[in-house]
């Protein structure tokens, strides 16, 4: 069996995130969809929120599960079974960050293979960052992510707002 790990912070994940998802099921029999905890990122949700945003997201699609991560990818590679990281990239702009990391992991684990996906062309400009700021300003992010994922992110934000002002 085929097994592969899609490591990324997911706050939240988006409709671009599930259609790698979807493309690397083609080429793999099982991915772990990882939640890697970023110590310089603030999120907006937990990570054991974002779990059940993702496994909401993923609920039927087959072969998927979920697991939160702080450390490294390389360690994760190292004591399971792992045949690869999938990695999605959306411009030249991911580019750069995208092979530093890859190049510090298989100098971390040699056996690493790393595959890089482009989302389909109508989300290769979304990215959680862009989706949270729509979502602020209460603009319309249905055609972004699935429709439980919108409705949370909203009333995430909505609970930000009343919390800070």
């Amino acid at each position: 069996m085929k097994r592969a790990i899609y490591p990324g912070t997911f706050d939240p994940i988006t409709n671009g995130h599930l259609d790698i998802v979807k493309r690397s099921l083609k080429i793999f029999d099982h991915l772990t969809i990882l939640i890697a905890e970023h110590h310089d990122k603030e999120t907006l949700f937990t990570p054991e929120e974002r779990k059940e945003l993702i496994q909401i997201a993923t609920a039927d699609i087959e072969n998927v599960d979920v697991e939160i991560w702080e450390g490294l990818i390389a360690e994760y590679v190292n004591t399971h079974q792992v045949d690869a990281v999938i990695r999605g990239m959306r411009a030249l702009s991911d580019f750069e960050y995208e092979f530093q990391m890859g190049m510090m992991n298989r100098k971390l684990s040699p056996n690493i293979e790393i595959i890089y996906f482009f989302p389909d062309e109508k989300y290769v400009f979304l990215s959680s960052s862009i989706l949270k700021e729509i979502a602020f300003f209460d603009g319309n992010i249905s055609d972004f992510v699935p429709e439980e994922i919108g409705k949370r992110l909203k009333k995430r934000i909505n609970e930000k707002l009343r919390d800070s002002g």
